[in-house]
């Protein structure tokens, strides 16, 4: 997140302007040529900022600055899977929650930016739960909207708006922000807050409290009641949670029931969550994904310059040729669904599937191939709404970026790219359930198994 800062002159001017636009282009040019979703885009927009931005850029004051434009520009994808990185910038400093004498931690909860944290001795000051409603004299959504959003690659609008609540008032050290908070009696206060360092170290509430700072392992393991397993998988990067089931397994035949908690699973590599899905089913096959990518036919690229719309009608030829002109000609990857033989006993009991805004990539081609499953039903929050093939290059000054390549649907087409997958049952906490250390999503997967299994 790159939050705007003011009386940045110590901040390192590294990259020459002929870098900068280097950059740029680079970056514009691989977008061009290699993003999946370039026909979501208004391509007008994208090639006019592009134009504009060949001055701007060099007039940028520092590497900061210059890192700043080009996260905005890619912004204007709107994919979770094409991105600006920053290198580590001499002399630039960002305070998030430190305001000096005060602490001040944002969540959005509700659709609304909630203080989640604060210090325990400002809780009549500023006491959790309270919401911010404005900043520096301009309401919170607009300001979201106005001074962050516009800078925050994602493919979904939710997830946008808690990455900017989580981030709304970042700043350098020094930098004012006059926030009004409606405390949870319903009262309006104003308070005035500089970014400084602090030393105290009394939380409220503490850390560990809320349920999603709870201690997790790679993967979690307990019996609930009424024979209830739950299963948190909290991510497919490492190889070693195949291991780590398979070692569960055994303890799973007893369940009457199962929840899998996919929440906070980021995601990794498909096959690591197939590998653990398989046993879960009485198929022998499994749907995954399909994947397309753009093929780039040069000589077509040149014909379809003299090809109109009009022209494809009933042509072949001539729609391919226009079609890649326009970077529109996409290569469908064969698709063949995962087949397997298993040696052990499987576990296939009534089943739900704990989704939030964090089940990401992998783990999403996770619920994608759970989805015909009859006795599995999803339940939480819309996932992130975002996976790919991501194309990763490097920028001027130790920066990289990448672009992503290849676009994912469920198998008969439809996309969650952009929406999420959907749960059957949509159940988030309140402002009040969160702040309690209610997980109301568990609670809701519990009492549902415990019907079905009576």
């Amino acid at each position: 997140m790159f939050p705007s800062i003011s009386g940045s002159s110590q901040i390192a001017n590294t990259i020459s302007a002929a870098d900068k636009v280097y950059g740029l282009s680079k970056f514009w040019q691989e977008v061009n040529y290699n993003f999946v979703y370039l026909d979501k885009i208004d391509r007008n927009v994208w090639d006019s900022t592009y134009k504009a931005l060949i001055s701007q850029v060099q007039e940028t004051k520092n590497d900061y600055e210059y890192y700043r434009l080009l996260q905005k520009f890619c912004a204007l994808l709107n994919d979770g899977h094409t991105n600006i990185y920053t290198p580590k910038i001499e002399g630039l400093q960002i305070m998030q929650n430190m305001f000096g004498e005060h602490l001040v931690v944002i969540k959005r909860i509700e659709g609304k930016p909630v203080i989640i944290r604060s210090w325990k001795k400002d809780q009549q000051l500023l006491p959790v739960g309270s919401e911010i409603v404005e900043v520096n004299g301009m309401a919170s959504e607009k300001y979201l909207r106005d001074s962050l959003l516009p800078y925050i690659s994602s493919s979904t609008d939710y997830v946008k708006l808690n990455s900017a609540t989580h981030w709304m008032l970042a700043g350098a050290p020094g930098s004012d922000f006059n926030i009004k908070i409606r405390k949870p009696d319903g009262r309006l206060s104003q308070l005035q807050l500089k970014h400084a360092k602090t030393t105290d170290s009394i939380y409220f509430p503490e850390f560990g409290k809320l349920f999603d700072e709870q201690k997790r392992e790679l993967l979690d393991f307990k019996m609930l009641n009424n024979g209830v397993a739950y299963v948190g998988l909290n991510g497919f990067s490492n190889r070693k949670i195949d291991t780590l089931f398979d070692e569960v397994l055994p303890k799973l035949y007893n369940a009457k029931g199962l929840i899998l908690d996919l929440r906070f699973n980021g995601g990794g590599s498909t096959d690591i969550g197939t590998y653990i899905l398989k046993y879960l089913t009485n198929d022998d096959i499994l749907q995954h994904s399909r994947y397309s990518t753009r093929d780039h036919l040069a000589s077509f690229k040149a014909w379809g310059k003299y090809v109109s719309e009009k022209d494809t009608v009933n042509n072949a030829w001539n729609t391919k040729c226009w079609l890649v002109n326009n970077g529109t000609y996409f290569y469908q990857f064969p698709y063949e669904p995962d087949s397997f033989i298993l040696d052990k006993k499987r576990v296939v009991v009534p089943t739900v599937i704990l989704t939030g805004n964090n089940t990401a990539s992998a783990a999403e081609d996770f619920l994608i191939a759970a989805d015909n499953q009859k006795h599995m039903i999803r339940m939480g929050e819309p996932s992130f709404g975002s996976t790919g093939q991501p194309l990763v290059f490097d920028l001027p000054g130790g920066g990289s970026a990448r672009v992503c390549t290849k676009k994912d649907t469920y198998p008969d087409g439809r996309e969650f790219v952009g929406y999420g997958v959907l749960p059957h049952i949509k159940v988030a906490p309140t402002i009040k359930d969160y702040l309690s250390g209610k997980d109301v999503v568990l609670e809701k997967a519990i009492q549902y198994l415990n019907n079905k299994i009576k």
